[in-house]
């Protein structure tokens, strides 16, 4: 009895490990291939459940998302032989599942290093053939759709990897070049900010002296305005006055002469000593003989 449970026992083992080893899954988020007795029998297996042959087949997967190899810093040289300290990173994935087994056997490690390589020798030869300049700003996007373009068509002939993109995140001098670089640039900024100082000052006083131009211009053509105006009215008032002196002269000299009264005789704190008889006094003296 004894024996025959353990023969059962044993028969339900051997058919739950014949079915742990006959059934597998694949992922949407994988790339898997199938081997039989090592070698290459179907690529690319589809998402979801499938079977395989016990120990005669083996079913190998690899991560299909988009990978991230980020790298220390290393030093290249430009054209002008100025080292530069660039800290890079590289999005990946695979795109031919066969290639990749075949170069790296799903190794991812060793597909890290490959792809680490390639974009090294990359990023020597761009770097190398530009300045610093053209490095640091001016063809920095150029430097690196180019890259990323070669690396990406030799990384899917050899390794059947796709290269996504390739970014600079830093590109910083060497500590032993640095302080020199950095007080040449901080003399030739001093040097710019001097140059539009004295560029500004010069403005400034072609600025002053137009403005100063202007407003002597604008006063001697008010003054000349006013002083047009001032004889207009002068020469209308003369005119209105000789036209009321000849309508009617002795009314006019009367009218005068009263006006030089009020205004003689308008302070009582004056002294005035004058002949009663002058003409001054024609009309006063006029009026009371008609008394």
């Amino acid at each position: 009895m004894n024996s025959k449970l353990i023969t059962i026992a044993i028969g339900v083992l051997l058919i739950i490990w014949l079915a742990s080893q006959s059934i597998y899954t694949v992922k949407e988020t994988e790339r898997a291939i199938l081997l039989r007795f090592g070698a290459v029998e179907q690529i690319d297996l589809a998402p979801g459940l499938h079977f395989k042959l016990p120990i005669a087949e083996q079913v190998r997967k690899a991560d299909a998302r988009v990978q991230t190899l980020d790298h220390r810093p290393e030093r290249y040289f430009t054209i002008e032989k100025k080292p530069l300290e660039v800290d890079w990173f590289v999005k990946w994935r695979i795109s031919d599942v066969a290639d990749y087994y075949r170069a790296s056997s799903f190794n991812e490690a060793l597909a890290m290093n490959l792809l680490q390589q390639r974009v090294s020798e990359g990023l020597r030869n761009q770097i190398s053939r530009r300045d610093m300049h053209e490095v640091i700003s001016g063809a920095r996007d150029e430097l690196m759709l180019e890259l990323t373009t070669d690396l990406d068509r030799v990384m899917r002939n050899e390794f059947g990897v796709e290269v996504l993109d390739v970014r600079v995140k830093r590109i910083d001098l060497p500590s032993e070049v640095s302080s020199a670089v950095y007080e040449r640039m901080n003399s030739e900024r001093q040097i710019e900010a001097r140059q539009h100082r004295a560029t500004g000052r010069e403005l400034a006083v072609g600025i002053r002296a137009d403005a100063e131009r202007q407003t002597v211009v604008i006063a001697a053509d008010a003054y000349r305005r006013a002083e047009e105006i001032r004889g207009e009215g002068d020469g209308r008032a003369a005119s209105i006055y000789a036209g009321a002196f000849n309508q009617d002269p002795e009314f006019y000299r009367f009218y005068r002469s009263i006006n030089a009264y009020t205004q003689v005789f308008s302070s009582k704190d004056d002294l005035l000593v004058v002949d009663p008889s002058s003409e001054f006094f024609q009309y006063l003296n006029n009026f009371n003989s008609a008394q």
